[in-house]
């Protein structure tokens, strides 16, 4: 009953039910994540359900890796109560997300198959694309490409998920950046959802920062460290492209008049992007397995000019927020030409770290 009241005295104050729920979701999805690591970590410790530093490990001793149990956790609970209306059929999103949750969940205790993820993220994204119909149909007039055929759009749906759920994931090598950066594209989304009146899905992006904000709280601890690990970051991925498309649906299907659209994703989604792309290419060309693990991530190189993990972290998101202002600077630009501005800022951020990194390499071994 002393619930019902204290909903009853926030109402008569005459809060709008949009506020209500944004706070709602935020504190939820906050809270709960914060009482649910504590939990998360001691069981992990108990039960010797921990990451063991490898060859490629950036952290010397054992650490709790089910921190996306808490991210999955919190959002799901935020969303269930304060954001139900996703322009998708909730039961669907929530078996999309439940799906790659338990995928994740069985890699970081068991370790699964690459191929078996993928599938997994396949069906996830085709739960979401036949049971909304929320997918890309059209280039907005990027290489002079507008409207597409509706099985393109289908594969191309399905080909932007995979590709940034596994950048998404990429990026997830050292403490604060994967949450750092997620935080940065879900503020983003808020901004954009709640400008064009979206919003259960600017309250699922509220509910995405505060999980990640009450990870990243046990992430950058000494003490009570924690990984978001593959449940987390497939998960957030996930949502964050599921946003990105969402975006993608709604810019093209009214009058929004925002005609730039893809191409301002990749200045928002950059970090997760240059790192996939850059990494690729390097493996390529040197004859190896593209997906084969290595030390060419963005995050090492940066590592290489003897920062540490945080200042490693916060370098790379504020380039990611860089990006972002120039994009909102020139968003109402020809599509192309802001594609070219991209490409121009990309290569010449990505071919800078890498002069500056070899040469102090190099006048490390002169001296």
């Amino acid at each position: 009953m002393e619930n019902f009241k204290i909903l009853d005295y926030l109402y008569s104050l005459d809060i709008s039910p949009i506020y209500l729920n944004t706070f709602g979701a935020y504190f939820v999805g906050l809270i709960l994540t914060l009482i649910s690591i504590p939990k998360i970590i001691r069981i992990s410790y108990k039960k010797q359900l921990m990451d063991v530093p490898g060859e490629r490990s950036s952290h010397v001793s054992k650490v709790p890796t089910l921190g996306g149990v808490a991210l999955f956790f919190g959002i799901v609970v935020s969303t269930s109560i304060f954001a139900t209306d996703l322009g998708v059929n909730y039961s669907f999103f929530l078996s999309a997300i439940t799906i790659l949750f338990f995928i994740g969940l069985m890699d970081d205790l068991l370790v699964v198959a690459p191929d078996k993820k993928l599938y997994g993220q396949i069906i996830s994204t085709t739960l979401i694309i036949f049971g909304s119909g929320i997918m890309i149909n059209s280039f907005s007039g990027l290489f002079g490409i507008y409207q597409i055929p509706y099985w393109l759009g289908v594969v191309l749906t399905l080909f932007v998920f995979i590709v940034l759920i596994n950048a998404y994931n990429l990026i997830d090598g050292i403490d604060g950046l994967a949450s750092g950066v997620g935080i940065v594209i879900s503020l983003c989304f808020v901004f954009i959802f709640y400008r064009i009146f979206d919003y259960s899905i600017g309250i699922l992006a509220v509910s995405t920062i505060a999980v990640l904000l009450g990870f990243v709280r046990y992430n950058l601890s000494n003490k009570f460290k924690i990984f978001m690990g593959d449940t987390g970051s497939m998960v957030i991925g996930f949502i964050l492209t599921f946003m990105a498309v969402r975006f993608l649906y709604v810019s093209e299907n009214s009058n929004l008049g925002l005609k730039t659209g893809p191409v301002l994703l990749l200045f928002i989604f950059v970090i997760p992007i240059l790192d996939t792309i850059t990494v690729f290419t390097i493996r390529i060309l040197k004859g190896k397995h593209p997906l084969k693990p290595d030390k060419n991530h963005l995050h090492h190189q940066v590592l290489k000019l003897g920062f540490n993990h945080i200042q490693t972290s916060i370098f790379l998101i504020l380039i990611n927020i860089i990006f972002v202002i120039v994009a909102y600077y020139f968003r109402n630009i020809e599509i192309n030409k802001l594609f070219l501005i991209f490409v121009i800022l990309s290569f010449s951020f990505v071919f800078s770290l890498r002069y500056i990194v070899n040469k102090k390499l190099k006048n490390k071994i002169l001296l």
